[in-house]
């Protein structure tokens, strides 16, 4: 790359794009990258204030701001995604489908370390929906050494930056616990939540089933439910520690690998997580998901329907930013709200 005076650039070819900025009116390139210089442009490269231009001189240890860029993307873009078209060095990533986004956290961190290039996106382990951005990148300088981009490749190694996780799960059984509910004394209002917040992510209810406070009945509900051959088992209610709170030893009976009881997330703290056989998940919801806008529940469930088997390490991170502030209007998930 080589600077020049804009009156001696006729012919040559320009290596970057020439933008012209007018408050309120337009932000766009007026002469792109590879453009042959003629005099008539001359006037126009003057007018947005380039009195000198880089033109492109071929030099085997550097790349060009939009070539890097392709690079950059090819080490960030995973399954179920797309690129833009290159615009100055940037490519930004969109997704092809619904799902959870996954980040290697290490490797995204590790690229913007390497410096003369960045990568920002949405958080991770939240649900996208198709065409939605996930994440912006950008070649910073106009040329790059190619040994720079080569760092890249090595931090990004045998896998993407990002990945879109596609649902999986889209059966659930709905068991409902509690006498007063059994015995007819008030309405179910619980399993009409759980059916909104399942068709977010196109799962359904396909068992049913209401419940007293008695472990062995629930039980034989939980096994009822594994026989019909359920994605997964939500269990609401009965979660709290009082003595006639049977959900968790129903559960725990069943022989399930218990990963958690109890969460360090508000609204949510009595969520409790176990897997039977290690592949279905079987989930004992606290009655705060039934009133709360948005719980513990709304941060698992997407993540678990894409077929992710949650560990007990990965409840335990959600502490920070594991507080709801219940906004009078509610924005989730664009908002603090699970974002550690």
């Amino acid at each position: 790359m080589k600077l020049i005076r804009t009156e001696d650039a006729v012919g040559q070819v320009l290596c970057h794009d020439i933008t012209q900025i007018i408050r309120g009116v337009t932000k766009d390139a007026v002469f792109r990258k590879g453009h042959v210089i003629t005099e008539e442009d001359i006037p126009v490269l003057l007018g947005v204030g380039k009195e000198h231009i880089y033109i492109w001189e071929n030099d085997e240890t550097t790349m060009h701001e939009n070539e890097a860029a392709e690079v950059l993307c090819e080490i960030c873009k995973g399954a179920h995604m797309h690129g833009s078209e290159i615009k100055e060095g940037k490519i930004e990533l969109f997704a092809d489908i619904d799902g959870v986004l996954k980040i290697d956290r290490e490797k995204l961190t590790g690229i913007n370390r390497l410096g003369q290039m960045m990568v920002a996106s949405r958080h991770g382990d939240f649900p996208v929906k198709k065409g939605d951005k996930i994440a912006g990148t950008r070649v910073i300088p106009l040329v790059i050494k190619k040994e720079m981009m080569e760092a890249a490749r090595q931090v990004g190694r045998s896998a993407p930056v990002f990945e879109i996780w596609p649902y999986r799960l889209h059966t659930a059984g709905v068991i409902v616990t509690g006498n007063e509910v059994y015995k007819n004394r008030i309405a179910d209002t619980f399993t009409p939540v759980i059916e909104e917040k399942l068709a977010e992510y196109g799962a359904r209810m396909t068992e049913h089933a209401l419940c007293g406070d008695d472990p062995e009945q629930i039980g034989k509900a939980i096994w009822r439910m594994l026989t019909a051959g359920v994605d997964m088992i939500l269990c609401t209610g009965g979660m709290s520690v009082d003595p006639d709170d049977r959900t968790p030893l129903a559960i725990k009976n069943t022989g399930a690998e218990v990963i958690t009881y109890g969460a360090p997330v508000l609204p949510g703290a009595m969520f409790m997580l176990a897997y039977y056989e290690g592949k279905v998940p079987i989930m004992g919801l606290p009655g705060c998901v039934m009133y709360s806008k948005r719980t513990i529940f709304d941060l698992v469930l997407p993540r678990i329907l894409t077929g992710e088997k949650l560990t007990e390490e990965q409840i335990a991170l959600m502490g920070e930013g594991g507080l709801c502030l219940s906004c009078p209007v509610c924005t989730f998930p664009n908002c603090g709200f699970g974002k550690g």
